[in-house]
C-alpha cells in the first residue's frame, strides 16, 4: 500500500495546533459518540473557536502516560521481534484525499516476514470497575477502536498493534499493574473503518458549515463485536 503523506512539526505546540485544522485520530470516539470523555458537540465547538480545548498536559495521568510510553515503546520492541519498528516525535499522517482526517502514531510498524506497514498505539488506563474489565475482555474498548480504525484510515496501515499498561487496586488494596497487547488488521475492520471515514466527513462538514451537529450519544454496554460499534 502506497505511504500517506503526512507533516513533521517542530514542537509540541505546533503539533497541538494541527488539531485545529482537523480530526485527530483521539477524536474520533468523540464525532462518533462513543467518547466518555468529550460529546461530538462539544468536539464540534472546540474546532469551530466557540470554545478552548484544556490543555490536560499537566494532568498526572497525562504525566505518566507520556513518561511511560517509551519504556513501554521498548517493551513491545523486546516482546516483538518480528517487527522493524521506528518513532518520529509529532510526525501527523493525512488522509490523502481528505487531509482533515489524521493520525499520529505512538510508532510504526513493518512486519519483517511480510513487509507490512502498520502502527502501534500505546495506553495507560485504570480499571475502576466490572465494566472497565469487560472492555478489555479479548477485545479492545469502542473508544479507542475507533482510534485505531482512524489510524488505518489515515495513515494507510496494514494493521494496528495496540498496548495497553492496565492499572487496577485487588480486593485486597493491592496496587497492580497488567500488560496486554492487541492486534488490529485492517482487512478484518473494513466496514468500521468505513464508518470512521463517513463519521468524519460529516462531522468535518458541520465544521465547515458552522453548523452544530445532532448530538450523538451511546450508553456504555457490554463487550463490542466487531462491526457493530456504531
Amino acid at each position: 500500500m502506497v505511504q500517506h503523506p503526512y507533516v513533521l512539526y517542530p514542537s509540541r505546540e505546533a503539533w497541538m495546533e494541527h488539531f485545529r485544522d482537523g480530526i485527530g485520530a483521539s477524536e474520533a470516539a468523540a464525532v462518533l459518540g462513543v467518547s466518555p470523555w468529550k460529546s461530538n458537540v462539544a468536539l464540534w465547538e472546540e474546532k469551530v473557536g466557540l470554545t478552548v480545548p484544556e490543555d490536560i498536559g499537566d494532568k498526572p495521568y497525562v504525566r505518566y502516560g507520556t513518561e511511560a510510553e517509551p519504556l513501554l515503546r521498548e517493551l513491545f520492541a523486546l516482546d516483538h521481534p518480528e517487527y522493524d519498528m521506528s518513532f518520529t516525535p509529532f510526525l501527523v499522517y493525512h488522509h490523502p484525499d481528505k487531509p482533515y482526517i489524521t493520525c499520529t502514531p505512538d510508532g510504526e510498524l513493518v512486519e519483517r516476514a511480510t513487509g507490512a506497514r502498520g502502527g502501534l498505539e500505546i495506553k495507560t488506563t485504570e480499571i475502576m470497575s466490572a465494566l472497565d474489565w469487560e472492555r478489555w475482555k479479548g477485545q479492545i474498548p469502542d473508544y479507542y477502536y475507533a482510534q485505531v480504525c482512524q489510524q488505518m484510515l489515515a495513515a494507510g496501515w496494514e494493521f494496528v498493534e495496540l498496548l495497553a499498561q492496565l492499572k487496577y487496586t485487588t480486593a485486597d488494596g493491592d496496587d497492580r499493574k497488567e500488560t496486554r497487547h492487541y492486534r488490529i488488521d485492517r482487512a478484518d475492520a473494513l466496514a468500521d473503518i468505513r464508518m470512521v471515514e463517513e463519521g468524519d466527513d460529516d462531522f468535518w462538514r458541520c465544521v465547515q458549515e458552522r453548523r452544530k451537529p445532532p448530538l450523538k450519544i451511546r450508553l456504555p454496554s457490554g463487550p463490542r463485536t466487531r462491526g457493530d460499534f456504531l
